[in-house]
């Protein structure tokens, strides 16, 4: 009962302090700059009611990676001091919570809520995402004939400001071509030419393995009864271009149709053109078998259902937590605590989330129907 009334009478007193505090706080000059205008979290549907403890484990794994690369913090728009987030990572763990009513007085105790904003609107779009499955073996045979890539040792990457501080700060991929470097091969080469790199599996179907490339992991059923998870390596360099948008371009499926199931079962459907709707999508993904409980994100953490978002880490910093609002595919209501934790390559936004659902065919059909506006706060550390 005391430590209810304590609560409330925090809540109550971070209340009164942050209306001292509204006004929009823009952290970059420019059009494309974010805004936080700092909140409370009385204000924060659901708050009260949001069942915290699941989040716990995850946001022990974010402390855990922050610790090993502090870096994350500071590339994005949006800085946090990590000195300040590992003090608070610290106190965490001394403190051993448990409970959902001590996740949020400890969030209240060390955190202040700001509402993200670009272009006057703190309205942005809310996907979702999976870990997909398929079919594999280790040595091609029979039906098993589709390789599954690790990262090409002549795959080459540069960044810009490494060779000069005044250029972008941008991760280029590419391959030697005598003393020029030029772009990695796009996905079509790739699949029509075959690539000198290693092999980790071998699927026995296309769709599934393009599927996987999309979310980015996989767990393959092995043909000899066990199974393994398969993670992101890399990718080629090249800019994704969604198979949803080529099929709708083409009039191949209708408005309405583009949802991550239908889009499989007509690629499915549809061998033949499958195969050339999906080579115009030049981006290709790398794979590596995992030992995870898992799929991992870009954090190099696994990603926890229903608590972890891929987002935009040039303007939100991985690692940082998030509380969002908005819808899934059937339009219930989405309101908690998530932690930024993976990246997309379509992603692309201050205010732009991927929920990540989890594993199995229910988590395909939530994930590949949700296509949602909302808006999310992000929690600084006081």
């Amino acid at each position: 009962m005391k430590r209810i009334g304590l609560f409330f009478i925090v809540l109550f007193l971070v209340s009164c302090v942050a209306k001292q505090h509204t006004k929009p706080y823009v952290m970059v000059d420019g059009s494309s700059s974010v805004e936080l205008e700092k909140a409370n979290f009385t204000v924060l549907k659901n708050f009260l009611y949001d069942e915290l403890d699941e989040a716990i484990p995850t946001f022990k794994k974010t402390c855990e990676a922050i610790k090993e690369n502090t870096d994350v913090l500071s590339e994005a728009q949006i800085n946090i001091n990590a000195e300040q987030y590992i003090k608070i990572c610290e106190k965490f763990e001394s403190e051993k919570i448990e409970l959902s009513s001590d996740m949020r007085q400890f969030l209240i105790e060390n955190f202040d809520p700001y509402l993200v904003k670009q272009h006057q609107t703190s309205q942005g779009k809310f996907t979702s995402y999976y870990e997909a499955e398929l079919q594999a073996s280790k040595t091609r045979h029979d039906q098993y004939i589709y390789p599954i890539y690790n990262r090409p040792d002549d795959l080459i990457e540069i960044n810009l400001t490494d060779f000069d501080k005044t250029l972008p700060n941008k991760r280029i991929l590419g391959r030697l071509k005598g003393s020029k470097l030029i772009p990695y091969y796009t996905r079509s080469e790739i699949e029509n030419n075959g690539l000198n790199a290693p092999i980790i599996l071998w699927g026995n179907d296309a769709v599934d393995i393009y599927l996987m490339q999309i979310q980015g992991s996989a767990v393959a059923l092995l043909d000899d009864g066990t199974s393994v998870r398969i993670r992101y390596a890399d990718n080629n360099g090249h800019s994704f271009v969604g198979i949803g948008s080529i099929l709708l371009k083409k009039g191949l499926l209708k408005s309405g149709q583009a949802s991550m199931d239908k889009i499989r079962d007509w690629l499915k459907q549809n061998p033949d053109i499958a195969m050339v709707n999906m080579s115009e999508n030049p981006r290709y993904i790398f794979h590596k078998i995992s030992d995870a409980d898992g799929p991992i994100g870009a954090l190099g953490v696994s990603l926890t259902a229903g608590r972890s978002l891929a987002v935009d880490n040039t303007f939100i910093p991985l690692g940082s937590l998030l509380w969002i609002e908005t819808v899934g595919p059937d339009n219930e209501k989405i309101e908690k605590l998530v932690i930024a934790q993976d990246i997309g390559g379509a992603i692309k936004g201050a205010i732009r989330g991927d929920y990540f659902w989890g594993h199995g065919e229910q988590a395909l059909l939530s994930a590949g129907k949700m296509n949602s506006s909302g808006q999310y706060y992000i929690l600084l550390p006081k």
